[in-house]
């Protein structure tokens, strides 16, 4: 009995390796090709918080401003959180804003500077800022009103998690924008990429709890959702970056994938940025900005069109991109022509 058993686990085993096999194959295959689609000129880049928070010299400003015209960032998110469990941020985080901002429209004329701002959303009792709580979200629209004051072109949140579902977040996004539009400024949003399955979704929420223990479902929006926050930001960049699967055909499957589908779904709707990583991911043989550039770029060619709206890419992030990488950036991604083009 036990001698059967075991033959049929091996058969099985054998089996699922083969298939396994067969899909990694399959994959390999598929991302040989070149793609043709080349990038844009409208893209994005998080940027750290010691722009806003610290004194710099003209010569840095300077220095910014020409690696934001030489890649062709057109949108910068300056971190300037994260935000206290009442919504506030204290004045000392970003004493040097202003200037920032003066700066910027010296050194980098019609580029966007956002207040890059978020925290640990609050879900099922564990987090920081609750954005049930009506009282939290006015002090958090009080506190963008100072960035907006202070000259900032738009606001980006960053809350995680943020869950199909989550109305309270999409109730913010509402009042932000009537607090952004009449002011003529923008509002943009950092979400994860879309689930893999919608249907799946209630069977993640059965079996695994919400939110950042150990083991939680992952806090992907589905397509309806995704729909929502893009019917209410007028930037929606896409946390691509983090993919954790082995193989760079795999990764760069996945930065097609939600390419197209991303596009597919809100391009018409609002401005997507698709966000490519320059830090070192966990599997960091697979996963890296050539990789996700290229992938991106595949996705692009499986579009039956070009979306109605601007798209690019998301850059992340500013204190972790090199030199180097911004010449693989230039050379991969910017139209051609364009990557040859100085400051």
């Amino acid at each position: 009995m036990i001698r059967v058993v075991l033959k049929k686990f091996a058969w099985l085993a054998a089996y699922t390796l083969g298939l396994v096999a067969l899909l990694l194959a399959g994959v390999w295959v598929w991302w040989q090709p070149a793609p043709a689609a080349r990038g844009t000129e409208v893209n994005a880049l998080w940027a750290r918080h010691q722009w806003v928070g610290e004194a710099h010299t003209e010569a840095e400003y300077r220095a910014l401003g020409t690696l934001l015209r030489q890649n062709r960032i057109t949108d910068v998110y300056f971190h300037a959180g994260p935000f206290e469990p009442d919504g506030s941020v204290p004045p000392a985080k970003y004493r040097n804003a202003g200037t920032l901002i003066k700066a910027m429209r010296a050194h980098a004329p019609g580029v966007r500077a956002h207040a890059y701002l978020g925290q640990i959303r609050k879900v099922r009792g564990h987090g920081l800022v609750d954005l049930d709580d009506p009282a939290v979200r006015q002090r958090v629209l009080k506190t963008d009103t100072i960035f907006l004051d202070l000259g900032f072109d738009g606001i980006h949140y960053d809350f995680e998690p943020i869950y199909t579902g989550d109305r309270a977040f999409l109730t913010l996004l509402d009042q932000t924008r009537a607090l952004t539009r009449p002011r003529g400024r923008l509002l943009s949003v950092a979400i994860e990429q879309l689930t893999l399955v919608d249907a799946l979704q209630p069977v993640y929420k059965a079996v695994l709890p919400q939110g950042w223990g150990r083991f939680h479902y992952p806090p992907r929006p589905t397509r309806d959702y995704l729909v929502a926050l893009a019917d209410r930001a007028d930037q929606v960049a896409i946390m691509t970056y983090d993919v954790s699967l082995p193989t760079r055909s795999l990764a760069g499957w996945h930065f097609a994938h939600h390419t197209e589908q991303t596009l597919r779904l809100i391009g018409d709707r609002t401005t997507v940025f698709i966000g490519v990583p320059t830090y070192r991911p966990l599997m960091d043989w697979a996963e890296d900005l050539p990789g996700a550039l290229r992938g991106v770029r595949r996705g692009l060619d499986a579009l039956d069109r070009p979306p109605a709206r601007p798209f690019g890419v998301g850059v992340y992030a500013e204190w972790t991109t090199s030199p180097q990488d911004w010449a693989r950036y230039r050379a991969t991604w910017l139209p051609r022509g364009s990557a040859n083009v100085g400051g």
